[in-house]
Parts: C-alpha cells; sequence; structure tokens
C-alpha cells in the first residue's frame, strides 16, 4: 500500500525535505513501500530569504533571489499551490481552501513563520513605507532601498519588536551594512544609527552578544536594549515618528527599519491540537516529531524548539527530519540526533563578515569552522563575506535539492575549534587547608 507523506510549505525546510525524502525512496525503494509526496503552499514564488538584506543596499536584486518553487522540487514530487484552510490530526487529513482533501500517512510542517505587523500599533499606519519599512518582505526590501538612496541625514533606528524572529543576526547586519552604506556615501557623519532590541544584549548568545556589542560600539552604532516596541507613532508633520516601548520609553527616528513580531501560519490556529498560542508548533527538540501526534513532524521556523529560526538550523535539522521519517515508517525507534546546531555569517561592513557556529549547550567558540583549516569563528574576514556570498550557489544547488554539503553535517562540529580552558580544580591538600 503507497504511504502517502504530506508536506505543508515549499519553503526551505519543505523544498529539501521533499528532495530528500524523493532521493532516499528512489534508491531504496524496493525495501520500502511505494511513497508519494505532495507538497503545498500558496504560492509559486520561492524567497531566497538571506538575500533581503542585501536588496536594500543595492547589493543584489529582488529578482535574483525569487525562483518558482515548483522547479525547485523534482518532478516525481507533487506540487499543490493553494491556501490551507486546516489540518485534522485526527482524520489525519489536510483540507485546503480549493476544496482538495489531502490525507496523509505522515506530515510534515514546514510553513515557517509569519509577519505579523497587526500586533504593533501604528506599525502599518501613516508613515508605512514612506518613513518606517520592513526587509523581512520583498516589497519592504525593495521600498526601503528606495527611502536609503534618499535618505540624506538623520536618526535611523533598526528595531526588533519581540523574539523570536527569523534570522535574529539580520536587524544586526543591517546596522552594519549601512554603516558601511553611509561612509561610501560621505555622509555617515550625518546619520545616528541606532538599534533597538527587547533582548538585555546585542544577541541571545553571551560570547557571541559580546563580540557584537563590541562591533556596534566600534562602528558608532547606539544599543537600546529592552526595548519593548509598543507603538509607532508618527510626528504631525509626517517627517518621522517615534518607537513608544511598553515601559514609556521612546526612541525617535528620521527612518524605522522595523522587525515586526513572528508567528505561525494562520491556518495552525485552525487546526485543533496541532499549534501553540502563537502558532507555532510544538516540536520534540532532537527528534523533530511533533507533540500533537507520533505521525506529524515539523522544522524549521514553524516549531516552537530553542533554536536560532535561521535557515542553517533548517537545514542541519531536515537531514535528522528525513532521517526520523524514515525510522517511522519502518517502524523503528527515532534518533534524538539534533542537538541544535546553528551556523551564521554575519555582515559587518566593508566586505567582511563574522561567523558563529553554536548548539544547544555549547556557545560560539573561537578557532575555525568546520576543521582546523576553514573559516574563521567569531572573527571577522574577507573570507566569512566570501562565503556567505558563496551560500546563495549552494542553497540553489546542493541544500534545496536534499544533497550533503561535504564536510558539512548536522551535528556541529568541535574540531577546529579552541575550546575554553575548564577552571583549574584544587588539589584536595589545597582544599583541606
Amino acid at each position: 500500500m503507497t504511504k502517502r507523506i504530506v508536506i505543508l510549505g515549499g519553503g526551505t525546510g519543505g523544498t529539501l525535505t521533499a528532495n530528500r525524502l524523493h532521493r532516499h525512496f528512489r534508491h531504496h525503494g524496493s525495501q520500502h513501500q511505494p511513497v508519494e509526496i505532495t507538497v503545498v503552499d500558496q504560492d509559486d514564488h520561492h524567497v531566497y530569504q538571506p538575500g533581503l538584506l542585501f536588496v536594500p543596499f543595492g547589493l543584489a536584486n529582488h529578482s535574483e533571489i525569487v525562483r518558482p518553487r515548483q522547479a525547485q522540487l523534482h518532478r516525481d514530487i507533487e506540487f499543490v499551490q493553494d491556501l490551507i484552510d486546516h489540518v485534522d490530526i485526527h482524520a489525519d487529513t489536510v483540507y485546503l481552501q480549493g476544496g482538495r482533501e489531502l490525507p496523509y500517512d505522515v506530515l510534515v510542517v514546514a510553513t515557517g513563520a509569519i509577519l505579523a505587523f497587526d500586533e504593533t500599533e501604528g506599525l502599518t499606519g501613516p508613515g508605512w513605507n514612506e518613513k518606517v519599512f520592513t526587509f523581512y518582505d520583498v516589497a519592504g526590501a525593495t521600498g526601503l532601498a528606495a527611502a536609503l538612496d534618499n535618505f540624506e541625514g538623520g536618526k535611523l533606528v533598526v528595531n526588533v519588536v519581540d523574539m523570536p524572529i527569523k534570522c535574529p543576526v539580520a536587524p544586526l547586519e543591517f546596522c552594519f551594512l549601512a554603516d558601511w552604506y553611509f561612509t561610501d556615501r560621505g555622509i555617515r557623519d550625518k546619520v545616528e544609527i541606532s538599534y533597538a532590541t527587547p533582548l538585555d544584549g546585542a544577541f541571545t548568545k553571551p560570547v557571541a552578544s559580546a563580540a557584537l556589542a563590541s562591533l556596534l560600539e566600534e562602528k558608532g552604532i547606539h544599543l537600546v536594549t529592552e526595548f519593548n516596541t509598543g507603538e509607532v507613532a508618527m510626528n504631525d508633520d509626517g517627517a518621522g515618528g517615534k518607537l513608544i516601548g511598553y515601559d514609556g520609553r521612546e526612541v525617535p527616528f528620521d527612518l524605522a527599519v522595523v522587525v515586526p513580531m513572528h508567528s505561525g501560519a494562520d491556518y495552525v490556529g485552525r487546526s485543533e491540537g496541532l499549534g501553540d498560542d502563537l502558532n507555532f508548533v510544538p516540536t520534540d527538540k532532537r527528534t523533530l516529531q511533533a507533540t500533537a501526534k507520533s505521525n506529524i513532524f515539523s522544522l524549521g521556523d514553524a516549531t516552537n524548539v530553542p533554536a536560532s529560526k535561521a535557515g542553517s538550523v533548517t537545514h542541519f535539522e531536515g537531514e535528522v527530519l528525513v532521517d526520523n521519517i524514515i525510522r517511522f515508517l519502518d517502524h523503528e525507534e527515532l534518533d534524538s540526533a539534533y542537538d541544535g546546531h546553528a551556523n551564521c555569517f554575519i555582515e559587518t561592513g566593508f566586505g567582511k563578515a563574522l561567523l558563529i557556529d553554536f548548539n544547544y549547550d555549547t556557545e560560539p567558540l573561537p578557532g575555525h569552522f568546520p576543521a582546523a583549516v576553514g573559516m574563521p569563528l567569531l572573527k571577522e574576514s574577507r573570507m566569512n563575506h566570501l562565503g556567505k556570498l558563496m551560500f546563495q550557489w549552494v542553497y540553489w544547488h546542493a541544500l534545496l535539492q536534499g544533497r550533503d554539503i561535504p564536510g558539512i553535517g548536522a551535528d556541529m562540529p568541535s574540531r577546529g575549534k579552541e575550546q575554553p580552558t575548564p577552571p583549574s580544580t584544587r588539589t584536595t591538600q589545597g582544599a583541606s587547608a
């Protein structure tokens, strides 16, 4: 009897999962029952999301980072373009708004995170896409390019409304690239750049947070911490405005770049038992099996796992998730193999970037990635910048296609890293003295 695998979402996680599963069952079909793979998404526009960061600065064009979703899937994988109404986890069926029903033996939720603009008062009110922008979607990144080009000086504020967000280092990268951009234009001394974040530091991991805070200070970028944006208010003259925090603090701006709140997809909230209050899918952080039911799995930005909502995380999760789907279909015990591995290039401007590599239990460490000879960690370098640029080719031609990337696996590598020196232990004699 044919097993039906339905994958909701044709982004990074859904595409690489579908192609990896197809690759496995094509080569091992004789050992398994036949499998049908169906991918569902509401549109046919696959966006290379790391590229959105470059669009406002004229370093990329939106046409270079958007391709058809269906073209990224193997021809034997069915692609259905429709909105998802809801999932009945008890009936093992996905209901589409067009009326089609998709019964499944295994469901994969990979619909990512959506931008919840309406959760912040005034965000999309007066000044939206004129003085207030986001670069987290194609339209916003494109409009912001024109706004930056016309910006001649004043207060530029980059603001994260709340966590979690997709690619948590991207707002910091925007600050660094803005510093470079205005320096090249010869007006950096006329621009005051601030970074307002709800975190108590520049980043979530203390080691990386300290390094990034130092870079912000070095580049003259003001860091505003523990700022929880409650409202975006424009001045009466429309020339600028202010971010108003729930604690009453205000951050004035002439141009604001806001990363809005994120949530899971709306249909998750309409699917009884599938999601949490933010429509993210409660998921075992090591097996990637959803807690809702044993035949449901989830990965990437759609989950509530305590890992960064970053493309690298989705890539590493995908290897473990596909293996566990195969184990599930073979009635084998799942492998608790995902260790929270995340790997992030951080553009720091002037043709350089910083690289961090960490997991659930290990802070970003200095050294090299992926081994002793490789890209430097926690250090700005031209090599890291070129690595980030090169990754776009790897993304389209290897990662999405479900191919393994030589030397880079799901587990965080320890080779090449400078392990912290453990605190010296006192001798028994010293302890008793």
